[in-house]
């Protein structure tokens, strides 16, 4: 006798059609979820990643904003050819502090993962402002704007705050702020302070002058370059050990 289900009958029954779509869905979902139970942790154990200052949280909200993610990824794939043109594979660690994650597959521009340091400040406020004279062979618009609009820093305490919600070290407290000096150090528990995020933003604008314009209002320039500068450069290769790295996947 031949058994067998007819996928004819399947596709014409639609309440067991849906029964049958929910049960594979459940399945799929239960195999991808519950190993995760049983398991300690998916970040790596290395030292450097840290949460991003509020200038550089302000530059990234502004780079989601303008739809930046859409044509760059942040995410170095464990393969030769990536490793040889951007630098070391993306670590989960190095995005543990991002919400949402900006990892992402399509590459219309290059990777950003390893951006940090790679350009000055003046490449990076040229490059945004017209692409093409730095990079003649660039489809990037330009986002001059960037370049003469104020900063808004009104809301720095709410973003703040929300991303501490989830479990980002901002501090509100002399007992989060102690711990963040014990983790982060003295400099940067100091920016991870959420009363004086403002006064934290405007201190790094001017020391480290990201759009050129020293002692100038501080624009989004400024905190689109700081959190640029910012990307891939935490953590110190040099004391990674790639063998431990294997254990933690």
């Amino acid at each position: 006798m031949k058994l067998g289900f007819k996928h004819e009958w399947i596709e014409t029954n639609i309440g067991l059609m849906v029964v049958i779509t929910m049960l594979a869905i459940s399945v799929a979902g239960m195999v991808e979820i519950i190993p995760l139970f049983f398991i300690k942790g998916t970040v790596e154990n290395v030292a450097g990643p840290r949460p991003y200052t509020p200038l550089e949280l302000r530059g990234r909200d502004i780079y989601q904003d303008n739809g930046c993610f859409y044509c760059h990824s942040q995410m170095i794939r464990p393969f030769r050819d990536e490793e040889l043109r951007y630098g070391h594979y993306s670590l989960a660690a190095e995005s543990q502090y991002d919400h949402p994650f900006l990892w992402g597959s399509e590459r219309t521009g290059p990777d950003l993962a390893r951006i940090g340091g790679k350009y000055s400040n003046a490449w990076h406020v040229q490059h945004l402002i017209d692409p093409r004279s730095v990079v003649s062979q660039s489809i990037m618009p330009g986002f001059p704007w960037l370049a003469t609009t104020p900063l808004d820093m009104s809301d720095i305490g709410a973003r703040m705050k929300a991303l501490r919600d989830v479990g980002v070290p901002y501090a509100l407290t002399k007992q989060e702020y102690e711990a963040d000096v014990k983790k982060f150090g003295p400099e940067l528990a100091k920016q991870y302070y959420i009363p004086d995020a403002q006064q934290s933003m405007i201190e790094q604008a001017n020391a480290n002058d990201y759009d050129g314009r020293k002692n100038g209002p501080i624009t989004e320039m400024d905190a689109v370059v700081a959190y640029l500068q910012g990307l891939g450069n935490q953590v110190d290769w040099n004391k990674v050990n790639e063998n431990q790295l294997v254990k933690d996947r």
